[in-house]
Formats: structure tokens, sequence, C-alpha cells
């Protein structure tokens, strides 16, 4: 039988409302970015605690039903079905039960899809490699097959398993607005200039969460990051194994470290790649993120002026370039260019393309392609990139992609800024990022009108008892910077958190096609060979 979803438990429909137009956006697409808001647990390394996996009996117990994955529904992506590997090895997909309330173990359950491709050499199987790709918000059952043939040396020894988490696509996905109320959302102004625009602001804000309250209100207290932590334990043993193997990028990165916090005795080989600060509060986190993604922008302006005539943007130093994409900005900010079709690009669609494009090297081309076009009245490929942030396909659905990570970032965090905050750390953004300083620090109000309150400060992670982790830093990473590996292996604690560098660009070291990285990650998880920390790569 091929791989459904049942409906299992009651959710609730939003009555229809009448038509409006949200009044001013945040930009929840700078919302993705902020992957660095904070959650964690209360946990005492793995000792058994009420909710945990090891007090769950049946759930523990239970047999997953594998069959062939099916195509997602418009609502969770408008994804085909993955197609089988080279090798002719099928995706398989399952649904696991899960407690909603881990408090209340025996209460209502959920429903968490999962994926998985089974390993090449059974004989030397170790079991499961669990990943996280990032987000918070991404769905595992899309991003593992897209990026399957970059891990199909570690499919030597494991099966590549990823999930959706809670809130998360197919598993009891979130849902505020509907795609025409998104499509208003988004292409409004995310920085106000006016008193009227703030109020603007706050009120679409209240209407987002108010919409989130309306569809997903029972869910939404349950997606934080520690209960994703405790899935990802009863996955482990649900999946038959004595040890957890884990692979987390980006956000991935902050759950598996809290997973090792609450659980290192079931820690087996663990790589964090871009990785998350855990010590930094929302503020701290949009800063350094502010400052990443200008420092990303620099390089990519740098590379730009250093073609000479081959560079499409006018400007003959970097600072002529820089002042080019600010005058843009400014100039969509009243005047948007036709976009694709009826839609226009405006001057947040233009910011959250850029932002896009700076995630990694290889969109470099695009971004200069697409602000040379915009500046000649042509917006569609820059819209586009914005479009692909925000979790919009061509036929105009979005994925959950958004809503999940305002849900999952604002039961993590107790800040709550208000615009009096903004206008006062408004100066620190514009210098940690004269050209998107401003989206970082409006990008604040995110949670400011959430109905659920937050977990904490940041998430604790501490795990003196685990083994070994692997912590992979990028020195040229825009949406996670580089000091946040030397963090996480400190907090991780002495001897667990062996930090590796990677000088270059881009979000994430391991996909970047350099073979010392390569190398030392799946000697790692392959052999349980540990470098040393302090490893920099390349090393030539």
């Amino acid at each position: 039988m091929p791989f459904t979803r049942p409906s299992r438990r009651r959710r609730s429909s939003r009555r229809p409302r009448a038509a409006r137009v949200p009044r001013r956006a945040v930009g929840l697409a700078v919302a993705v970015v902020l992957a660095a808001a904070g959650c964690g647990g209360n946990g005492d390394g793995d000792t058994p605690q009420e909710g945990t996996p090891s007090s769950l009996g049946d759930l523990a117990r239970q047999e997953l039903s594998w069959s062939p994955c099916i195509p997602s529904p418009v609502s969770e992506g408008n994804q085909p079905a993955p197609s089988p590997l080279p090798d002719g090895t099928p995706w398989e997909c399952a649904f696991m039960d899960a407690p909603l309330d881990y408090s209340a173990p025996d209460g209502e359950t959920i429903e968490l899809g999962l994926i998985r491709v089974k390993a090449r050499d059974t004989s030397r199987r170790i079991g499961s490699l669990l990943f996280n790709f990032g987000g918070p918000g991404g769905s595992g059952i899309t991003a593992l097959p897209a990026f399957a043939p970059e891990y199909e040396t570690l499919r030597s020894r494991y099966d590549l398993v990823s999930f959706d988490p809670r809130g998360v696509g197919r598993s009891e996905g979130v849902r505020c607005f509907d795609d025409s109320e998104l499509d208003a959302f988004f292409a409004q102004d995310a920085t106000p200039d006016r008193p009227a625009e703030e109020r603007a602001l706050v009120d679409s804000l209240e209407d987002y969460a108010a919409a989130c309250e309306e569809d997903s209100g029972e869910l939404l207290p349950h997606v934080g990051t520690e209960n994703a932590a405790r899935d990802m334990d009863l996955m482990r043993q649900v999946l038959g194994d004595e040890k957890l193997y884990y692979f987390g990028i980006s956000y991935g990165t902050e759950l598996g470290a809290v997973y090792a916090h609450l659980f290192p005795r079931t820690v087996g080989r663990a790589v964090l790649d871009a990785v998350v600060d855990p010590g930094g509060t929302a503020l701290e986190g949009a800063l350094g993120q502010a400052r990443g993604f200008q420092l990303a922008l620099d390089n990519f302006v740098q590379d730009c002026v250093e073609r000479g005539d081959d560079c499409l943007l006018p400007g003959g130093t970097p600072d002529e370039v820089k002042t080019f994409i600010r005058n843009l900005l400014t100039r969509l900010d009243q005047t948007p260019v036709d976009g694709v079709g009826t839609r226009e690009l405006t001057q947040t669609h233009a910011a959250n393309g850029i932002i896009q494009a700076l995630y990694s090297k290889e969109y470099w081309p695009y971004l200069e392609q697409a602000l040379d076009e915009a500046d000649g009245g042509d917006g569609a490929l820059l819209l586009a990139l914005s479009d692909s942030l925000n979790g919009r396909d061509e036929t105009g659905h979005y994925n959950n992609l958004q809503a999940a990570n305002a849900a999952i970032n604002c039961v993590d965090t107790k800040q709550r800024f208000t615009r009096e905050d903004v206008e006062e750390y408004l100066p620190q953004f514009r210098e940690a990022s004269p050209v998107l300083g401003e989206w970082f620090a409006w990008g604040l109000l995110g949670c400011s009108q959430w109905p659920v309150p937050g977990t904490w400060e940041h998430p604790v992670v501490s795990a003196p008892d685990a083994p070994p982790i692997l912590v992979v830093g990028t020195t040229g990473d825009p949406a996670t910077p580089y000091e946040g590996a030397a963090a996480m292996a400190a907090a991780l604690g002495k001897g667990v958190g062996v930090e590796v560098t990677y000088r270059g660009e881009g979000h994430g070291a391991y996909n970047s096609g350099d073979a010392c990285i390569k190398r030392i990650v799946d000697a790692y998880l392959l052999n349980g060979k540990v470098p040393a920390s302090g490893t920099v790569c390349p090393t030539t």
C-alpha cells in the first residue's frame, strides 16, 4: 500500500474570512535565516524523565509500515515522488506515532512523516543515519532525496533517514495564511519608515499570528526543539538502533546538540555542520546574521569587481557596487518593477532574493544577473529567488516552511521585542550590515504577537557524557557565522565538541565540494576516526 497520510487527529478548520489584504508584513522570509532562536530542555543527561521515550511503552515498540513514497499534496510542497537511486534502490516512507505532549505520554498522539533509503552493504551496516537539514521548518522528506547524491558514500554503511519535524510538512504541518494572503504578506514593505507604517506592521503580525492560532492552535505549544529532540530518540528506538547516528545542518546543529544534552549516552556519532551559536540571544543571533550576510555580500561584490568588465554591475570599486545595490533597494521601495505575470518585484522581495542568493557561492552568477535585470526593469529572476526562500512554487502554492519556521522559533525563544526595541537597535544593525541590516532589525518583531510563550533565551547543550561530536564551521558562512562553531564546541563540553574549520564560502561545508572536509567527515561517520580538534580544510 502506498505511503499516505491518514487523518489520525482532528484538525481545526479555519472559517473563511472576509477578503482583505494583510496590512504590513515583517518579511518572514528573513525569519527563516534566523535559525539561532534558542530552545532546549531541562533534562539531566539521559536519565529517564516523565514523557521521555524511555517511558513511552507501546510507542517505543511500534513497528513502522514502510511503503513507496507518493507525491506530496499542494499543501505540503507539491513535490513529485522521489525517483529511485541510480542503482535502483527505492525510497520508502512511513509515519511514526509520537506524543503530542511528552508530559502526557499516554495522551493524544501526532504522526511524524519519515523517509529512508537502505544501505548498500547490509553486511557492514552500522545503523540509520538521521538527517535534519535546518530551517527550522525545512522538510527532510523533500530534502534528503534532493541531496542524496552528496551522501552516497555514507550510504555504504548507513540507511539514510530523514523526517519532517513536528509542525513541518507531513508531520501535522502548521498552517496560517492561504496562498493569496501570503502573496500579499511577503510582497509588502518590511522596513517601515513612518509611524503609520510601523503600526501597520504590528497589525499584520497580529493578523498572521491569529491565523496560525486559529488553524493550528492545539499544536503550537508543542512544536519546539526539545520535543523534536525527544521525537528523534523515539525514532532511534523505533528504527531499532541502540545509538543515534546523526547529521545536522544549520538549525539541525542546534537540534542535534539539544538531543546530546538530553540523551548523551545514546549519541553514537554526530556531525554538526553550519553551526548555530548556542549561547546567543535572539538579538545577538540576528546581529550575527546581519554581519554574516554583509560579509557574504562583500565577498560577492569583491568577486564581481575583480572580474572587471565581465561584471554586469556598475561601479569600479566594491563601495560603488554596494552603493548601486542600496540605491536599487531604495528605488524599489518607492517604485516596484515588473516581476512575473501580474506580480511585481518589491523592495522586500528584492532583499529576500539577495539573501537567498548569498547562501551559496554557486548562486552568485544568478544574483549578479538578477540585480542587473532588476535595474533595467525586469524583476523576474530576483522575484524567483525570493519565492524560493519563501517556499512558493511556480504554480503559486506555498509549502509551510515559513509557518513552521515562525512556530518553532517563537515557541523556542522567550524574547518578545517591541517597536521601541527595534528603534533602539536599528543603529547596531545598520552598522552590522549597511545594505541588509534594517531587514534583520525589523525581523525581531516576528514573534511579538505570537499566541504561545517562548521557552528560554538560548538552548542548553552541555553534554559532558557524550562521545566526541564533530562541529564543522565555514569561515564565509552568512547564515550561521563561523564563530558559532567554536561556541558550540565549547558548550558541548571538553573532549565532546571537536571543531573542524572549512576556509570557504557558503552555508555548510560537507556539500561544498571540498575533498578535505568530506574525507574527515566520512572517516568519522564510517570508521569512527575522530580528527584533532582545530583541524582546518583545505590543507593547502
